[in-house]
């Protein structure tokens, strides 16, 4: 894949999956702006980039308010003359069930995650129809944004609201010819550790050395940084052009296409229903087959 002549922002790229982005673009020939909170991690990552051959500048910066969106697109320009791929990445994990949440807790996530992808994609898109080549805004959800996951109330929301915003961004910005997708990735990392359904299996790979196993990268879609990074990669080409308002999940051995919600089960009253109607019709009507919830812990053969 080549991304020569194109000039890319990571949010949150200085260690973990956002790092591994930016070093897959730089790979395939982006200019690349890493933006983290923490300046060695930035200097590091630029530091990365730049001895494995790729263009790459620093930005430090709390991703959430337009001042800080703003600075990572001047970036870019400054520095390389130009925007064309912003991958947003950042964010941050305060998990506690509902009852044990606090307003700073679910304010926290929200702020970076949401608010986050919301600014840093306006001052995007706005540089992008400004310059009118179009242009290619990737969103980093996540699988529990897709399915719910316990102790992440604000995480599970704002990662919900991300997929919304790329279906909405995606109709508004096509006239412009800039693709808006989420990606779903799923990788070993820190983050991912803090999941109770993987940390298990990640830590007793990381004890032994041994690689991930067979089974859980292709039944459960998990594998290494680098196994995300080229769906992000191909995101930000031109072979992407088509694709457009999509949930794409990836991880391990496994490449998926998310479902858009919808109706499952209709059914009909003529007049409307009453409460005591439903009650009656409901287990062998429209809720015969609930839908399930939350992320499954992971099985290996014959558990």
């Amino acid at each position: 894949m080549d991304l020569h002549g194109k000039v890319a922002v990571v949010t949150g790229s200085g260690r973990g999956l956002g790092l591994g982005y930016a070093r897959a673009l730089a790979a395939a020939g982006a200019a690349v702006v890493v933006n983290d909170v923490d300046q060695d991690a930035v200097d590091a990552a630029v530091a990365t980039v730049t001895r494995e051959g790729g263009k790459a500048a620093g930005v430090v910066a709390a991703v959430g308010d337009s001042a800080a969106a703003q600075q990572v697109v001047d970036a870019a320009v400054r520095e390389f003359g130009r925007l064309d791929v912003l991958v947003t990445n950042a964010g941050i994990l305060r998990d506690r069930v509902l009852w044990k949440m606090t307003d700073d807790d679910f304010d926290a996530v929200v702020r970076v995650h949401l608010r986050g992808t919301f600014t840093c994609a306006r001052a995007a898109a706005t540089r992008m129809r400004e310059q009118g080549t179009g242009g290619r805004l990737v969103l980093i959800s996540s699988p529990a944004g897709q399915r719910g996951n316990f102790g992440q109330t604000n995480y599970a929301a704002a990662k919900a609201g991300i997929v919304a915003m790329a279906r909405t961004w995606a109709m508004e910005l096509a006239r412009a010819e800039i693709t808006v997708n989420a990606v779903v990735p799923v990788a070993a990392t820190e983050m991912t550790k803090t999941i109770p359904a993987f940390a298990p299996v990640i830590e007793e790979a990381e004890r032994t050395g041994d690689p991930l196993p067979g089974w859980l990268r292709r039944d459960e879609g998990l594998g290494t940084v680098e196994d995300v990074a080229s769906l992000i990669t191909f995101l930000a080409s031109d072979a992407s052009k088509g694709v457009t308002g999509q949930a794409i999940g990836i991880g391990g051995d496994r490449l998926a296409l998310w479902a858009h919600p919808k109706e499952k089960a209709v059914a009909f009253a003529d007049g409307g229903w009453s409460a005591d109607v439903i009650a009656e019709q409901w287990t062998d009507g429209v809720g015969a087959e609930p839908e399930t919830y939350g992320i499954p812990a992971p099985k290996a053969p014959g558990a």
